[in-house]
Order: C-alpha cells, then sequence, then structure tokens
C-alpha cells in the first residue's frame, strides 16, 4: 500500500488497483475526527476490504471509499464493515440512515445536494432497521 498527499487529500492505495471510469464510485463517512479516519482509511486497504480510500487532511471532513458499482462483494465488505464500526449513522430510532454510493461522474459532474440522485443505496443491501444483509 502507498500513501499519497495531494490537493488537500490523502490517498491510500492498495497494489493493482485498476477501477472503470464509468463504474468507479464511493461510499462515503463524514468525520470529525483526523486521527481515526486515517486508521479506517489504512486498515480497509490493508486488509484488502477496498483497493483505495482517502480523507481530507482536516481535523473533519469526508472519507471515501473506492469500488466499481457492479463489485456486489465489495459492496458488501466495505458497508459490513462502516456498520460494525457505528461508521453509519442512526436515527433516534435507531435506524440506520440510508446512505447512497455515489458515482465518480456524479461528482465530476458538479451533482450535489437536490442535484444528486443515486442508484445504490444502502438499502438495497441491509435492512436499515435491524443492520443484517439481505444478499
Amino acid at each position: 500500500m502507498k500513501i499519497v498527499r495531494q490537493n488537500g487529500w490523502v490517498y491510500y492505495v492498495g497494489d493493482h488497483t485498476t477501477f472503470d471510469d464509468n463504474k468507479v464510485g464511493k461510499w462515503m463517512y463524514f468525520f470529525n475526527d483526523k486521527e481515526y479516519v486515517r486508521e479506517i482509511c489504512q486498515e480497509v486497504v490493508e486488509k484488502d476490504i477496498v483497493k483505495e480510500s482517502k480523507h481530507t487532511d482536516d481535523q473533519t471532513g469526508v472519507a471515501c471509499f473506492y469500488l466499481n458499482a457492479d463489485d456486489t462483494e465489495t459492496h458488501k465488505k466495505i458497508l459490513s464493515y462502516l456498520i460494525r464500526n457505528n461508521l453509519v449513522r442512526r436515527t433516534k430510532s435507531g435506524r440506520l440512515y440510508n446512505i447512497s454510493f455515489k458515482l465518480d461522474n456524479q461528482t465530476l459532474a458538479g451533482e450535489y445536494g437536490d442535484d444528486f440522485y443515486s442508484e445504490i443505496k444502502l438499502s438495497q443491501f441491509v435492512d436499515l432497521n435491524t443492520g443484517e444483509f439481505l444478499v
């Protein structure tokens, strides 16, 4: 694994990292503890949960965990990790928020907020009430 600092981001890149430009995207985690997110981003690449991750190089910001949209097994691995480590927020009733997978093409196109629509959501993999996997 190599660690690269560039343009306000810290990248953790595994060996043999290849993505399809039309399919690559990320699950995101918004953080307020840079040291903790550094450990997470490094661990998920070292344990081959994902091939690449990154986080903003600030005390607070966003971490991204990269995979191709059609890679079901990697979706399961990273979502399991995120849920197991309480990195998916929960509502007051304990239900998981239905977080979205975002394609890099959507980011490049400036799709944010109301302009962003995801075809891949946590609820396609997990029962949001129990946290158990559906597939």
